[in-house]
């Protein structure tokens, strides 16, 4: 993290998770919503849909922030580096005001088809455009989940940095930033059905956020007694996921 410096990681962590959640959440939409050329796909077309916004925002932002896009993954990285920590709230900060704006620009982007939802006998649920909710509701079961499944990214993206190519900074190989997407395409499709997978605490807070603050028709409520479940679970899965490193590498 000291190679950046706290303007570029702040600017660069809101394009980027900016990036990241628009296509997140936009095929969650697409998925959903009525009147979408995408509606009914199944689960893999959001894992990959996921997976493709990770690497989106990653890549277009490496060279300005590494690309974390993520307060788990920036927990992680500050606990093996064992300083830089000053820099961490700067990262957070980025990522929630992303998270922020990419959800809107997904409002933005499917404005038609959310007015659509007015109609409150075929009314489509919106919550899970936006942000996770648990199949099952046993809050330590899913917070277990959000805890392995966080491990599960963080410990190898860890492991990728040694190849000196994830963040893609300068003079650096982008390999790395490819197999981190692929990596949660994999956690999407075998440990995202329990709570639809998290792993980043910006990424469900931040769009919980817009939800709640957006003009949505029959929106419903947003869920605030699950929201602590996808933070508490990344932020401990990610330092956990360093810790192993730390003990293992």
């Amino acid at each position: 993290m000291d190679q950046f410096s706290n303007g570029d990681i702040f600017v660069g962590e809101i394009i980027g998770t900016a990036i990241l959640i628009l296509l997140g959440s936009g095929v969650c939409a697409a998925v959903n919503l009525r009147f979408s050329k995408a509606k009914d796909a199944d689960w893999i077309v959001v894992a990959f849909g996921w997976g493709f916004g990770v690497m989106a925002g990653a890549y277009s932002v490496g060279t300005l922030s590494g690309g974390h896009l993520n307060p788990a993954v920036t927990l992680g990285i500050a606990i093996k580096e064992g300083d830089n920590w000053e820099k961490v709230p700067v990262y957070i900060a980025g990522q929630m005001i992303g998270a922020l704006i990419g959800a809107g620009l997904c409002y933005v982007a499917y404005y038609a088809q959310f007015e659509a939802n007015r109609d409150r006998e075929n009314a489509s649920p919106t919550l899970g455009i936006f942000s996770t909710a648990p199949e099952l509701r046993n809050p330590v079961a899913n917070l277990l989940t959000e805890v392995v499944a966080t491990l599960v990214l963080v410990l190898p993206l860890l492991a990728f940095a040694e190849t000196k190519s994830v963040g893609a900074g300068p003079g650096q190989s982008g390999l790395g930033t490819l197999l981190v997407a692929f990596l949660v395409v994999g956690i999407g499709l075998s440990l995202g059905g329990p709570t639809g997978y998290a792993i980043n605490p910006a990424r469900d807070l931040g769009p919980r956020i817009a939800h709640a603050l957006l003009p949505i028709p029959n929106k419903g409520t947003s869920d605030w007694g699950y929201a602590w479940i996808p933070v508490a679970g990344p932020l401990i899965g990610g330092a956990l996921g360093a810790l192993v490193y730390e003990l293992a590498f």
